[in-house]
């Protein structure tokens, strides 16, 4: 009895010391690591709130909300390629919205902070939060919507030649 008493008490403490070490291998999977206090030297508050905290600018009020040049969107932190112009289209949600990121340059996460979950959208580069995924896109191509904060991107136009 005794035994089984030890095994049922110790069974919980090895597999939570698993998870954590797990846990401390993904963060290690971006090829960009920086400590707090590096993202804050190179990052604006805001900047730092979206990307590193992994905030929401208010709806309506990003930059490229209703922008519609011809170029590509890259990651604020790492400069890492993340949106092809082509892909944007006008959700009417407050925020810039792709059916697709360029291949590999994402990474998908569950977030709990509103209580359900949601499909969190990572620069798979340096790991910033960028935004959140929902099916409900254009049906015409994806269906998938990416919705992301401008604070999380720079644009890049396309040269014209």
């Amino acid at each position: 009895m005794r035994s089984l008493l030890l095994f049922l008490f110790i069974t919980p403490i090895i597999s939570c010391s698993q998870t954590s070490n797990e846990n401390s291998k993904m963060n290690n999977i971006y090829l960009i690591n920086k400590t707090v206090t590096e993202w804050r030297k190179i990052l604006t508050k805001q900047e730092f709130n979206i990307l590193r905290e992994s905030g929401t600018e208010r709806a309506y009020s990003g930059e490229y909300n209703s922008f519609y040049e011809r170029g590509i969107y890259i990651c604020k932190a790492c400069n890492s390629e993340l949106y092809n112009s082509k892909y944007k289209f006008d959700s009417r949600s407050g925020w810039p919205s792709f059916d697709r990121s360029i291949k590999e340059k994402t990474l998908y996460d569950i977030d709990y902070k509103i209580g359900y979950p949601r499909s969190e959208i990572k620069c798979a580069k340096c790991g910033s939060h960028l935004g959140h995924m929902f099916n409900d896109g254009p049906k015409g191509t994806t269906g998938i919507r990416h919705c992301i904060n401008s604070l999380a991107l720079t644009f890049i136009p396309y040269n014209n030649e």
